[in-house]
């Protein structure tokens, strides 16, 4: 009997490790670093850029096997499907490029999704959304998988030309629906997305054929070309984040009017005694129904529409990025007192401020404690 060599044991292995990696990348980061590790969750940044590569890359290496493989567009339903999926998941992510051009989103979405965004996921109930991801995680990639390793059951997945994900990748799949069952610490969701979009990847690369002219699939491609597919959509992840961070909407006159709308949102809170929540981090139109602050829509900023404030930013309390406006209510700490302040993302339409301090372009007024900036260097 052949005995297996190191590359025979390695290849299967390595996307498990790289896959398990960014769980434990974030577990350090959180604990050893909380400021870095809460912007590096920010929209935009290089964990939600390389789950958008993720499943770009597993959509069209899905795409190449359908050509490569398929004779019939009948014959190709489960590789359509996945390219779809894939596409429609990483559009997703990036909210349908609203944050890259800056529009404004339909009012149905500004209403109906807590986060403002064009996006179907944030539509959908929480629990919901979460039992969908709980289905593809576990049914698509720990129990087809191993249904695959029944003989009758093979020889049907095959006849249909059903893309299954290989048997040894079934550990960073289980890994990946156990981090999302057990959320260990905030924003686990956000390392589960780029976990599975890495599953898919190493997925659709597994499903390659040989060459062009072979129909076979391998179960698993070389060890390097593993590595190569990780590294790209890690450096496609952080190009991404570092050209988003420059994008910028050189209008003066947004600023000018983003500072007076934020002002104006201020004198509102202080004129109506708006209670606010320490701990709150929210968007103001969320903020406004949640804790029941009607005068938001009618007080001094709503009254800035006879200066040129267009209504719908108005009415959903937007900045003059089509962007939310936001509140964060820091609690008193022995080292800190409680601070209040309300803030846009400003020109680049991203967060760049940390719980305490103010930073890159965000523009910010306070309702209760001193305004700290962050170093241009931090």
């Amino acid at each position: 009997m052949k005995q297996p060599n190191l590359a025979d044991l390695t290849t299967p292995l390595l996307p498990n490790l790289l896959v398990i990696s960014v769980a434990v990348y974030g577990a350090l980061l959180q604990s050893l670093d909380v400021d870095l590790y809460y912007l590096s969750i920010q929209e935009d940044e290089s964990i939600e850029w390389a789950t958008f590569w993720a499943f770009i890359g597993a959509g069209y290496l899905y795409l190449r096997t359908v050509f490569r493989t398929s004779a019939s567009l009948a014959g190709a339903w489960c590789g359509f499907g996945l390219v779809a999926f894939c596409g429609f998941v990483a559009l997703e992510e990036i909210s349908w490029g609203q944050r890259i051009i800056g529009y404004r989103p339909p009012d149905y979405f500004l209403a109906f999704n807590y986060q403002q965004e064009l996006n179907v996921h944030n539509v959908i109930d929480k629990d919901l959304r979460k039992l969908a991801v709980k289905v593809v995680i576990f049914g698509y990639g720990v129990a087809l998988p191993l249904i695959g390793l029944i003989p009758r059951a093979s020889t049907l997945m095959q006849r249909i030309r059903l893309l299954v994900p290989p048997v040894s990748l079934v550990p960073a799949f289980a890994v990946t629906g156990t981090l999302m069952i057990v959320y260990p610490f905030k924003f686990t969701g956000e390392w589960v997305e780029l976990m599975l979009g890495l599953c898919f990847a190493f997925s659709a690369l597994a499903a390659l054929p040989r060459d062009p002219a072979s129909h076979t699939r391998r179960p698993w491609r070389p060890s390097g070309q593993i590595a190569l597919t990780a590294l790209l959509i890690g450096a496609l992840g952080v190009a991404s984040a570092t050209a988003t961070r420059y994008q910028r909407d050189d209008n003066p006159q947004n600023v000018i009017a983003a500072t007076r709308e934020l002002e104006a949102l201020r004198a509102d809170f202080m004129r109506f005694g708006i209670s606010h929540r320490c701990r709150a981090h929210k968007r103001l139109f969320t903020f406004a129904f949640q804790y029941h602050a009607p005068e938001l829509f009618s007080g001094q900023f709503a009254q800035l529409t006879g200066q040129g404030l267009p209504e719908p930013r108005a009415a959903f309390l937007l900045d003059p990025w089509n962007y939310a406006y936001w509140i964060r209510d820091n609690c008193s700490t022995p080292e800190r007192p409680r601070t209040t302040f309300l803030y846009s993302f400003g020109p680049n339409r991203r967060r760049d401020s940390t719980r305490w301090a103010i930073g890159g372009d965000d523009i910010a007024v306070f309702i209760r404690g001193q305004e700290i900036r962050l170093e241009s260097g931090d």
